[in-house]
């Protein structure tokens, strides 16, 4: 029993120290991009915006498309259980498909859109339809596929700090942005995928995803595995920014994170299979990511953590100081993107509700089981109106 008490301690506090090994390895990394190939001539894409249910944020969403300083693309907008009545689409660069029947799956709705392809495009980027892109994103995306690499995800920033709620939300996005995306991948393995913002080769996506349906949320889980299993990697273009909707209320918070929640369950036996891929291949791109889908969330790493310090207080006071020593580790890692980056004032003032955000992802523990059975996409308020034409 004492063996197995040490082996669960050390499968949680290796977590704690984690951030920080990965910013040592990525000071190893050397990341090359082919500055002036962007500069050719533009190659073909296919933009794909899903939507779910609702549809009263694709029109902002398709204007900042049409505002890319970039020509040679089409828009496929799938708006799937949507009424579709109040969206007049009049430009020729948007394609408008509402499947027939409820498809209820991302990885459905993007093979619904290629099936219906107007061209034969090269590349694709899968958009939500609450998110806003910059001017620049093609042409960011495109320095690293011009640098070798098939898949690369954009860097998702808040589109609203309306409440705390939100704010705090749009912490812990910088913190997996600066680990998992930016780190990760200067380390020599693969980012990870944020299911929005990012573009990849047409035939890498359906030559990862023909054999999966998925649905409900999770498909990123898959897609990434799937690419780094072949030892591919997700380059991490933190210049191509994508602008997403934050979860702003309590209700809205607790029914994302419960399908969150679900696909983490669901998925993270994937990173055993990729360490084991990884070591008998020798490779460090598999074995760093397989480590990181291994990872449990935030506050279940915390949680765990606050209980083995409490009773190690009482059962070993060596490892009790092991343990603050750890988790002051682990506070560091989340100063340091704050450090590094530009915040928003909003951010550092929604720190103070830290435990009331543990609170509802704990609640939403205890929702995991209904998950499934809830909407595949988050739902935002219509404070816009339904009627847009574009």
């Amino acid at each position: 029993m004492y063996y197995i008490w040490i082996f669960l301690q050390i499968a949680v506090g290796y977590n704690l120290i984690f951030p920080l090994i990965l910013i040592l390895f990525s000071k190893f990394g050397n990341i090359k991009l082919e500055q002036g190939s962007s500069t050719a001539e533009e190659i073909d894409y296919a933009i794909i915006l899903t939507a779910y249910e609702q549809t009263h944020l694709i029109p902002e969403a398709v204007n900042s498309i049409l505002k890319l300083d970039y020509s040679n693309y089409l828009i496929y907008v799938v708006a799937d259980n949507c009424d579709i009545t109040g969206l007049n689409f009049v430009n020729d660069k948007i394609v408008l498909l509402k499947p027939e029947q409820v498809i209820a799956s991302n990885v459905g709705s993007h093979f619904y859109a290629i099936h219906n392809f107007k061209r034969n495009h090269e590349r694709l980027v899968i958009i939500d339809s609450d998110n806003i892109v910059s001017s620049d994103f093609m042409k960011e995306l495109n320095l690293y596929f011009d640098s070798g690499y098939l898949a690369v995800q954009g860097l998702r920033k808040p589109k609203n700090l309306n409440t705390s709620l939100a704010a705090i939300d749009a912490f812990r996005d910088m913190y997996y942005h600066h680990y998992d995306g930016k780190s990760l991948f200067r380390a020599g393995s693969s980012a990870t995928l944020s299911g929005s913002g990012m573009g990849f080769s047409v035939e890498l996506y359906k030559d990862c995803m023909k054999d999966h349906i998925i649905k409900g949320a999770g498909f990123d889980k898959v897609l990434q595995y799937e690419i780094v299993r072949k030892d591919l990697r997700v380059a991490f273009a933190e210049k191509a920014i994508v602008y997403d909707e934050k979860t702003s209320s309590s209700s809205q918070l607790v029914q994302q994170r419960s399908r969150w929640l679900f696909t983490w369950v669901k998925y993270f036996s994937l990173g055993f299979k990729l360490v084991h891929i990884g070591l008998n291949k020798s490779s460090l791109n598999q074995v760093l990511f397989g480590v990181v889908l291994l990872r449990p969330p935030i506050f279940i790493t915390l949680i765990m953590s606050l209980f083995f310090l409490i009773i190690n207080i009482w059962v070993e006071q060596v490892l009790a100081i092991a343990w603050i020593v750890l988790l002051m580790c682990y506070l560091t890692s989340f100063l340091i993107p704050l450090f590094q980056s530009e915040v928003d004032n909003r951010i550092y003032k929604s720190l103070t509700y830290i435990p009331q955000f543990i609170f509802y992802q704990i609640v939403s523990l205890f929702m995991i089981r209904s998950a499934p059975g809830r909407s595949v996409a988050t739902r935002h308020p219509n404070s816009l109106g339904e009627d847009r034409s574009i």
